[in-house]
């Protein structure tokens, strides 16, 4: 999903008759859903079900292919994309159901075998949506995701169970939307700061904003009982390097996915 629409970036302008600036929030869109579903989904997972907010996600997942493969312009197909974000919130989910589900000595490799199925998919995605693509026209890339993820949501209804663990606790609704808001905020002044200017009101606006509300998102999550990041865990050095190391790979990967297909 991540990488579906990275090898058309270039054509997109002209077959969707867009700006590249607009064009790029077909990456970037579900990158901001995927940063905020992960998590939504994964507390909402421990409160009411894993398997069922599995279930949710690549139900979006397949709504979101479906309209994208029918939309008539660039914005229908950016909130599609939004849509498809939801596929990040798939893998924890599936590592949380694994280790309940699974036997001790399967949980090991079930846990390498999903998450190495991140940097799989990435690289299938490029070749596959260039042939895709080249053979009978993009929308059969979002035509085609739907099928498959609409096969994936019948396979996890019939064969996974649903955990038994519930944390119950309250939802961090205001936590989810200043979460959201203040990527947003970041992520349109990045991708737009070359079109309207660095230095213009409108990104430094958007920046000024960005930085306010991580902040006052960040002092909201270390204040409320059952935050939606949990910002003391995620500050411990286990977890603190390994997501460094995270976003490290993540924008050496993104960066060989966008220099290649340019």
């Amino acid at each position: 999903m991540q990488t579906l629409v990275v090898p058309l970036l270039p054509q997109f302008p002209r077959l969707l008759n867009a700006s590249p600036a607009t064009v790029t929030w077909l990456v970037t869109a579900t990158l901001v859903a995927g940063a905020v579903c992960a998590p939504l989904l994964g507390r909402l997972g421990d409160m009411y079900g894993r398997r069922r907010m599995l279930m949710i996600a690549l139900g979006l997942v397949t709504v979101g292919s479906a309209v994208g493969a029918a939309s008539p312009g660039v914005e229908v197909l950016i909130g599609a994309r939004v849509l498809q974000g939801a596929s990040l919130a798939v893998v924890p989910l599936g590592i949380s159901l694994m280790r309940e589900l699974l036997p001790e000595e399967r949980v090991g490799s079930g846990v390498a075998l999903m998450s190495s199925s991140l940097g799989i998919g990435g690289a299938i995605g490029l070749p596959l949506t260039g042939v895709v693509a080249d053979s009978v026209g993009w929308r059969w890339l979002f035509g085609g995701a739907a099928v498959l993820c609409a096969v994936q949501l019948l396979v996890v209804r019939r064969l996974v169970r649903e955990s038994p663990e519930r944390s119950g606790g309250r939802f961090d609704l205001l936590g989810a939307v200043g979460l959201g808001a203040a990527l947003v905020c970041l992520l349109l002044a990045i991708s737009k700061g070359s079109e309207w200017g660095w230095s213009s009101g409108r990104v430094l606006g958007l920046l000024g904003a960005a930085v306010v509300l991580f902040a006052l998102w960040g002092r909201l999550e270390l204040r409320v009982r059952s935050p939606l990041v949990d910002l003391r865990i995620s500050a411990r050095p286990a977890v603190l390097y390994t997501n460094v190391a995270s976003v490290l790979i993540g924008f050496s990967m993104f960066a060989g996915f966008l220099l290649t297909t340019q």
